[in-house]
């Protein structure tokens, strides 16, 4: 049975822990917001992966940021790109990155398009391009299997997946991620036509289930956006959904902070999740459009590992 935001809101709310929230402060970026963020990846140090503009503004970059005395600042010497919503993971030794490439739409005047673009390197100094997804299509997410295929979460919208769904399948290697195989994905039939969402990153467990991080959404009645980070398994050997989905946290038990507009007050977009021992682990998450926290939370994942 197909569960609402407001559902699942109900049943986080219900059993929400305290949560531990902290505003990350990026500097060497003039005025401008530094949002939905990775989580922290080992290059030759740890770094983020930030999306970067102005706040009155959408024309966004990727920034590489590093820790220097309890902020971030870019990474000398990175590149940056001109997308959105970065995301990384590490597949066959390699370093995956990638964002959401937005340009004039091809047939509709005045009006953006928007594909997802994948870079792959041994570092992000020396990341080249190999593969795009569909026009239309945001959050494709990789993660390599235990038998060495490679798992691909999709996120359909239009005629296929309505407001946005998400779609999975399986490639040998990185030459079969095409459009045209990306669209061929199964959908996993998850939300309500009024809703939609996405995954955002991929934790292979122990046990072989894939932990989902991903985001629930919706709007209300004056047409405001309301995001939810929320997670679930997979089992990549049938491709089924083994798991219902769950929310693991809501704007309103952050810190609180500024937002791009009213309309995003309420919007979390997860970026990343480090687990930890002692079942815990910190999400990284864009806030409202304006800005990036990180949250301690109970780790979502233990009780699939087996």
């Amino acid at each position: 049975m197909k569960q609402t935001c407001a559902q699942l809101l109900a049943e986080f709310t219900e059993q929400c822990p305290r949560l531990q929230s902290e505003k990350l402060e990026f500097t060497g970026v003039g005025n401008d917001d530094v949002y939905n963020i990775t989580a922290p990846f080992m290059d030759d140090e740890l770094v983020i992966a930030g999306r970067v503009e102005p706040r009155e503004s959408e024309r966004s970059r990727v920034v590489f940021f590093v820790a220097r005395q309890g902020q971030w600042v870019p990474k000398p010497g990175a590149p940056t790109y001109d997308l959105q919503d970065p995301f990384v993971a590490r597949i066959r030794g390699e370093l995956i990155f990638g964002g959401v490439e937005v340009f004039p739409h091809p047939t509709v005047e005045n009006a953006l398009h928007w594909r997802t673009r994948f870079y792959r390197g041994d570092s992000i100094k020396n990341l080249v391009p190999f593969a795009q997804g569909p026009d239309g299509m945001k959050d494709i997410r990789l993660v390599e299997l235990p038998d060495g295929d490679i798992g691909v979460f999709t996120r359909p919208q239009g005629e296929v997946g309505g407001r946005g769904t998400i779609g999975w399948l399986r490639i040998r290697d990185f030459n079969e991620l095409t459009p045209e195989k990306i669209q061929s994905a199964q959908l996993l039939d998850q939300f309500i036509e009024s809703e939609w969402g996405g995954v955002n990153e991929v934790h292979l467990l122990k046990g072989g289930l894939l932990g989902a991080l991903g985001h629930i959404a919706c709007f209300d009645d004056e047409g405001n956006r309301h995001y939810y980070p929320m997670t679930f398994a997979l089992d990549p050997d049938t491709g089924r959904q083994v798991s219902p989905m769950k929310i693991i946290a809501a704007r309103r038990y952050l810190a609180p902070g500024a937002a791009k507009r009213p309309d995003l007050e309420d919007v979390l977009f997860s970026g990343g999740l480090v687990r930890q021992d002692h079942d815990t682990a910190t999400l990284y998450v864009g806030v409202s459009d304006a800005e990036a926290h990180r949250v301690m939370i109970p780790d979502p994942f233990q009780e699939y590992e087996v």
